[in-house]
């Protein structure tokens, strides 16, 4: 592990100005001593030492302070991507299932929080609580259903993103001019349908998927009804969540 060079950089920097510091005291208090013994007593050997004590000292405090400011000139490393302390942390815990779920009811928590009082707040309810079941379920979707908590989780990020633009759009209404509402309850009522539309597919999602997972304790495989609901519901969520997508990236939506 090489580690950050930008930590490297600053860390010889701090080393470098207290060793120059340091060397910079010995040396004045070597110098004023040789200076005020060397009249009274003669040059002797023991005088000769602290002669050149105080001479290197001073030679190597002036190596050091040159060494800092030749650093110092330098410019520091680019900081490393993904740097940030509270990004780590969020990644170390994401890692482990209890983590990343605290993590996403935190974050949903916190989206819920920025829509209430608008007019996606009742949609953004509904999504936090099937989000939060869907959490729970998606440890125990294995085998051929395995990748549904992961399709799961996009169109969740998709309709949280439409929640966001709906609030939005609803926000910017109140101190719009009176000729422009008429376009932004255009916008507004598109983007609230689509919404629910689309979280009332993932709600389907969630209830099919927890289907799913009460059959688990039964000896046999799961039922052909129970397979059809879950796979239709796949199907409907997928194809709402490609189609805000598509808008999305048109800039339709």
């Amino acid at each position: 592990m090489t580690g950050d060079p930008r930590a490297k950089y600053f860390r010889r920097l701090r080393r470098l100005r207290r060793s120059a510091r340091r060397w910079s005291v010995l040396g004045a208090m070597l110098g004023a001593a040789t200076a005020v013994l060397l009249p009274y007593g003669g040059i002797g050997l023991p005088d000769v030492f602290w002669a050149a004590a105080a001479g290197g000292s001073i030679a190597l405090a002036l190596w050091r302070w040159s060494d800092l400011r030749a650093l110092s000139a330098q410019e520091p490393p680019a900081a490393l991507p993904g740097g940030d302390p509270l990004s780590k942390v969020v990644a170390m815990l994401s890692r482990h299932p209890t983590g990343k779920a605290a993590i996403d009811q935190l974050r949903r928590q916190r989206s819920k929080a920025q829509l209430r009082g608008t007019i996606a707040a009742t949609a953004a309810g509904r999504l936090d609580r099937a989000s939060a079941t869907m959490t729970g379920l998606a440890g125990r979707l294995r085998g051929p259903v395995e990748s549904i908590a992961a399709e799961a989780a996009s169109a969740e990020a998709l309709l949280w993103d439409v929640a966001g633009r709906t609030a939005g759009v609803d926000k910017a209404r109140q101190f719009a001019p009176a000729d422009t509402h008429g376009s932004l309850d255009a916008a507004r009522d598109s983007l609230i349908a689509q919404l629910d539309e689309g979280v009332t597919a993932y709600e389907r999602l969630v209830a099919a998927a927890a289907e799913y997972v009460a059959e688990d304790s039964r000896t046999g495989p799961h039922s052909p009804t129970t397979n059809l609901r879950l796979n239709e519901a796949v199907d409907l969520l997928r194809g709402h969540s490609l189609g805000l997508a598509e808008a999305r990236d048109l800039g339709r939506v």
